[in-house]
C-alpha cells in the first residue's frame, strides 16, 4: 500500500528572501501621507520631465512608476507616456532649487568657478533674493539670506 503524505501539515520551506522594501511613504492621521521621495523616485521625476515624446520609458521610470502615480506626482496619458502632474512638477522644482543652492555652496567653500544654474531656478532663486550676479563676471553667489535658507533646509532634513 501507498503511503499517503498530508502536504498541508508539512512545515514549509523557506522561499526565496523578499527583499524589504524601504519605502518612506508612511500614512499618519495627522498628516495624511507622508511623500518624501526616495533618490531613485526623484530620478524618475527627472527622466520622466526631460523623456522625449514616444520614448519608451527606463526601467527607472518603470520600477517607480506606480509609486508616482499612486502618489498624484505622475499620471498617464492616453497614449501611455508618462506625464508630470502639477504636483509633481512643483515638486522637481523645489528640488532642483534645493540642489541649485546645494551647488552654490559647494563652489563657493571649494572657491571654484561660480556654479552654473537652470534659467528657470537662477531666475526664482534671484526674485526671491537667494542668490545675487557674481561680481566678478558670469554666475550667481549665495546672498546671506540663501546661506540661512540653505542652514534651514539642511536642519530639518537632519530631524528624523
Amino acid at each position: 500500500s501507498r503511503s499517503h503524505v498530508n502536504h498541508h501539515n508539512s512545515p514549509k520551506k523557506p522561499g526565496p528572501a523578499r527583499a524589504k522594501s524601504n519605502r518612506k511613504h508612511k500614512y499618519t492621521k495627522e498628516n495624511g501621507m507622508d511623500d518624501s521621495l526616495t533618490k531613485d523616485e526623484y530620478e524618475a521625476l527627472t527622466q520622466i520631465r526631460k523623456a522625449h515624446k514616444g520614448e519608451r520609458p527606463s526601467a527607472c521610470v518603470a520600477r517607480n512608476a506606480k509609486a508616482l502615480i499612486g502618489l498624484k506626482y505622475v499620471t498617464r496619458g492616453k497614449d501611455g507616456a508618462f506625464m508630470l502632474t502639477e504636483k509633481g512638477q512643483q515638486t522637481l522644482f523645489v528640488k532642483r532649487c534645493i540642489d541649485g543652492l546645494r551647488m552654490m555652496a559647494a563652489s563657493a567653500v571649494a572657491t571654484a568657478a561660480p556654479a552654473k544654474l537652470e534659467g528657470d531656478v537662477a531666475a526664482f532663486l534671484s526674485k526671491k533674493g537667494l542668490i545675487a550676479p557674481h561680481t566678478a563676471g558670469e554666475g550667481f553667489v549665495l546672498t546671506a539670506r540663501g546661506w540661512e535658507s540653505l542652514a534651514d533646509i539642511e536642519s530639518r532634513e537632519s530631524k528624523p
